[in-house]
């Protein structure tokens, strides 16, 4: 809060989940977290496919109870093709501090058999700092593979998960409902 004293702050934890297959078409790179990745192919996908923004999109939307990314930005839409998911994740980081929270921690883990993710690990964690407005130190970024196994193993695609920690005041209907705990 404005006076430092964060002990009626409640946080509120949310995960998030994205995919998207390989296409045959398009070469890379990928957008992953914010960042180009070299590829030998792209992602089918409506916006610019960045599997790690989409999945902790997700996330904040979660912590916040206001829907998932597609029905902030429905891929029905035109006007969403192409887009930089930067914009995406920027928006969520809004309507986190419209309802007066604060993102506390940030946690994607990419999945996938290629491109490898360990080179550009510190760089996406930067780049999801900077449109949070965070400190790389409230960002992690891990990936794994799927050990041969599924549509991750088989290199079909790639999948992100990611889940976001915010600290915010309690909602006024529930207020007294939370007070006696």
């Amino acid at each position: 809060s404005e006076d430092g004293n964060t002990s009626l702050l409640i946080p509120r934890f949310a995960t998030g989940y994205d995919v998207h297959k390989f296409s045959d078409i398009a070469p890379g790179p990928i957008m992953i977290c914010g960042v180009a990745v070299p590829h030998e192919v792209n992602v089918t996908s409506h916006s610019d496919g960045d599997v790690g923004l989409h999945a902790l999109c997700d996330a904040i939307f979660g912590t916040l109870a206001d829907g998932d990314i597609g029905a902030h930005f429905p891929p029905s839409e035109m006007r969403w093709r192409n887009v930089s998911s930067d914009q995406f994740l920027a928006y969520a980081c809004e309507k986190v501090a419209s309802a007066s929270a604060q993102l506390h921690h940030i946690d994607v883990t990419i999945i996938c058999e290629h491109p490898k993710i360990g080179p550009y690990r510190d760089a996406m964690r930067k780049r999801i700092a900077e449109i949070c407005a965070l400190s790389p130190a409230q960002i992690s970024v891990k990936a794994t593979t799927s050990e041969g196994l599924g549509f991750t193993g088989r290199g079909e695609g790639i999948a992100a998960q990611a889940s976001a920690t915010l600290l915010m005041l309690p909602f006024p209907s529930t207020d007294s409902q939370y007070r006696k705990y």
